[in-house]
């Protein structure tokens, strides 16, 4: 079976999330030749996101590139921008991998790697978003702030090229997502749709949450100001936290109170773990 390719494939800067025998990156392959196979109307789509890419740091950024160019911004120009992030800093590549372990590990939905990769636009904003970190920290703000109003356009998020993310996020569904410009979220972080790290609107300067390390945060919840969310604290759907959360902390409700401290500290993996976390008298995310 023939398959040529009909994308930009530019030369790639290599780096370790370049390892042409990386696990992962076997597998996505391998997973993209199945799907080739299967559904034949997509093969393109196969072909241009993973099969004739070189590398999985180059198949990520040719597959965000691709939901994100238009008239104004060709594939080629978006495609060099990750590159170019890419080479500079090579901590992004090694986020890219642990972001699609962190859906496929905590999101029930997911099967594949291919999944979040070709289909999720929560894995594909978060990506987005290192890019236009590199470029707001690079001297090029208008480039970055263009690319943000782009990924808002495309995947529903708003998320200020200035925040800072650590590795291993998953934002799950992201539509409705807003993060400020001052926020901070640790390595490990769970946001699920319509959350809000925003500011009270009372503050200038530093005025955005600080979300520590394997911090589950509920759909639509709003966490208001420059406090802290600490490591593997738990937010409950729905909630309005206006004021620091301690480690291990559960809280719910509008205002959001503080409702117990889990004495085990460790973080759920699942999903499920994580949302039956979350439980507290008069509350079943199961209904």
């Amino acid at each position: 079976m023939s398959r040529s390719t009909h994308g930009y494939l530019a030369v790639v800067p290599r780096s370790e999330a370049d390892d042409p025998l990386d696990p992962i990156w076997q597998r996505l392959r391998g997973e993209a030749e199945e799907a080739y196979d299967r559904a034949p109307a997509l093969a393109t789509l196969f072909l241009d996101s993973i099969i004739n890419q070189p590398s999985f740091g180059a198949a990520v950024c040719h597959r965000v590139a691709s939901r994100l160019k238009n008239d104004v911004v060709a594939l080629p120009l978006i495609v060099q921008a990750f590159h170019r992030a890419l080479s500079a800093d090579p901590t992004i590549g090694c986020a890219f991998k642990a972001d699609l372990e962190a859906v496929f590990e905590r999101d029930p939905a997911c099967e594949r790697f291919i999944e979040p990769f070709l289909y999720f636009k929560g894995f594909h904003a978060i990506q987005a978003q290192r890019v236009t970190h590199w470029l707001w920290n690079n001297g090029e703000r208008d480039f970055a702030l263009y690319l943000q109003s782009r990924a808002s356009e495309v995947f529903q998020t708003d998320i200020h090229p200035a925040a800072r993310f650590g590795q291993g996020i998953f934002l799950d569904h992201a539509t409705g997502l807003v993060v400020g410009e001052t926020a901070v979220v640790e390595d490990d972080v769970s946001l699920l749709q319509d959350v809000t790290l925003g500011g009270t609107g009372k503050e200038a300067g530093d005025r955005h949450p600080k979300v520590r390390r394997g911090v589950m945060i509920g759909a639509g919840a709003k966490v208001l100001g420059n406090i802290e969310i600490g490591e593997n604290a738990r937010i409950a759907a729905g909630s309005v936290v206006l004021r620091a959360v301690p480690a291990n902390g559960l809280v719910a409700g509008v205002p959001a109170k503080l409702l117990r401290v889990n004495t085990a500290g460790a973080q759920p993996r699942g999903m499920e773990e994580v949302l039956a976390s979350l439980s507290y008298d008069g509350f079943d995310w199961t209904i």
